[in-house]
């Protein structure tokens, strides 16, 4: 995974962490979450006006559709910007390893 100092490039992505750490808890209690992270052209200081957050998450209890959709709608309520969930289960080797590679953890 990568370092904190990794997400110096972008400023928007420090203060996202920052607010998905705010509400953590009660993400975790809510949508039994387990695990946050976030990848993607944010972490690399490459995001533009039209960007997605990219965010990884882990279940504690696999969630059902509609949950799923829940989560992903209110993490973009609470940051701002539209969210892009990936579910760490989901990944496939190749994407998968340079996923994990540059995911910074909540």
């Amino acid at each position: 995974m990568a370092e904190d100092s990794s997400i110096a490039s972008s400023r928007d992505a420090v203060r996202f962490r920052a607010i998905l750490h705010h509400h953590l808890p009660e993400i975790s209690r809510k949508y039994k979450v387990s695990y946050l992270g976030i990848f993607g052209s944010y972490i690399r200081g490459e995001q533009r006006p039209e960007s997605d957050l990219d965010i990884l998450v882990e279940f504690d209890e696999a969630p059902g559709f509609f949950e799923y959709i829940q989560l992903e709608d209110y993490l973009s309520e609470i940051l701002g910007v539209k969210v892009d969930l990936v579910m760490k289960s989901a990944l496939k080797s190749a994407i998968g390893k340079h996923i994990l590679e540059e995911v910074v953890a909540v």
